[in-house]
């Protein structure tokens, strides 16, 4: 593929972009650690608070709905103020949804349960700018590695979170995960030190005028392919590993066996990231995104084999893997979509769709999971495995159309 020249005049010494990637990484898996407690104990303590059964699982999916409904907004805030201002309003809401979810808890309100994880999913909706962020300052032919390892940060997240969970769920007594939501806050507040640290280039007046239409941008067989691909890795990822914790609980197995295949799937999304960018680099994007999907098909296969705990942590940890290359693969698309002057508007709306869609998915999990069962839950993720293939065939057969390579537009 062949583009314009880069702009390298917005680059940044590399020593600064060393700290920047570790700082963005720590980050990541200090906020990664909040996700999981919200995945690990929100159906369980949205079981317990919730009028029916049926709403079990509407604390995990308001989660959702926070992070698509805060994408725009922090993006708005990044393009204008920079991202470190984004950052910190994300880990002040971080901060603010361990302290509501505490006080629900202890009051026993459904609803107040629900608004903490609204403000959570507004924190992870900022931390899905790190790994963008990485990319900031950094020389186009080594954006996509300095994009994995920030995501790398999420293995200390698969060991933090369900262990921060395990040790302290039983804190308060008779009041199970409050100590857990206290903690939870604090650990925000942590990440929010971090992050003050972290040197980007500022926003340029080109940038804020925004570039080409969207319209234009999003037209792209790339970029279709990247938002359709990244929203079925993330939308499948959210949509079993929703129902997960919940199915092991009603197949009678112990909150710790959840909690431990829960690490083991966080492990496994963050874990290759390691080398993730490295395979992108030499294989290309799309058929890394393609291996993510076709082992998020066989994490679903390996669920309609059993319901024992070997078969959920199997599914879990395959699930990982595939949302790690169909996740990274896809985002590495999005930065061959646009221009630097279009990054956080175009980085933006491609997490918008991306998490505006996974909404659907989580509301529907614990609905499907409660009337019909978890076979039923791993039959349907077939469905939007087929979309994401056929945008991947689009893309391959109208390469010579895409305007990315007609007009240069070059990360």
């Amino acid at each position: 593929m062949t583009h314009a020249p880069a702009d390298t005049s917005d680059l940044l010494p590399e020593k600064v972009q060393g700290e920047n990637i570790w700082r963005l990484a720590i980050a990541q898996a200090l906020a990664g650690a909040n996700a999981v407690v919200v995945y690990a104990t929100g159906a369980i303590v949205g079981d317990q608070l919730a009028p029916s059964p049926m709403l079990a699982t509407l604390p995990i999916s308001i989660f959702v709905v926070g992070m698509a409904a805060c994408i725009l907004p922090a993006g708005a805030i990044a393009r204008r103020h920079g991202r470190r201002a984004a950052f910190l309003a994300g880990t002040g809401a971080g901060a603010l949804a361990g302290l509501l979810a505490m006080f629900a808890v202890l009051a026993g309100d459904f609803r107040l349960f629900c608004l903490a994880t609204f403000f959570g999913g507004g924190y992870a909706a900022v931390v899905l700018s790190f790994r963008f962020a990485a990319a900031d300052g950094v020389a186009p032919e080594k954006r996509a590695r300095a994009l994995s390892l920030v995501m790398a940060g999420g293995v200390a997240a698969g060991v933090v979170g369900p262990q921060l969970v395990t040790y302290t769920m039983d804190l308060w007594p008779p009041h199970r995960f409050a100590a857990t939501y206290l903690v939870q806050a604090a650990v925000a507040v942590l990440a929010a030190f971090l992050l003050l640290g972290v040197k980007l280039p500022p926003p340029t007046a080109r940038e804020i005028a925004g570039g080409r239409p969207l319209g234009r941008i999003v037209r792209q067989p790339r970029f279709i392919a990247a938002a359709t691909c990244g929203a079925v890795a993330y939308l499948l990822m959210n949509f079993l590993m929703t129902a997960a914790p919940l199915a092991m609980h009603l197949c009678g197995h112990s909150q710790a066996s959840a909690n431990w295949g829960l690490q083991w799937h966080v492990i496994a999304m963050y874990g290759p990231s390691f080398f993730t960018g490295s395979l992108i680099a030499r294989w290309g994007a799309g058929r890394v995104v393609a291996a993510g999907l076709v082992l998020t098909g066989l994490s679903a296969a390996i669920g309609l084999g059993g319901v024992d705990v070997a078969h959920f942590w199997a599914t879990l940890i395959l699930l990982g893997l595939g949302w790690n290359f169909g996740f990274l693969g896809a985002s590495a698309l999005v930065l061959e979509c646009h221009r630097p002057e279009e990054k956080t508007r175009v980085q933006s709306l491609n997490d918008f769709i991306v998490f505006g869609l996974m909404a659907i998915g989580s509301f529907s999990s614990g609905g499907l999971l409660s009337a019909y069962g978890w076979d039923a839950v791993l039959w349907v993720s077939f469905v939007p495995l087929v979309l994401a293939f056929a945008a991947l065939a689009m893309m391959a057969g109208r390469r010579d159309a895409d305007p990315a390579k007609r007009e240069g537009a070059a990360p």
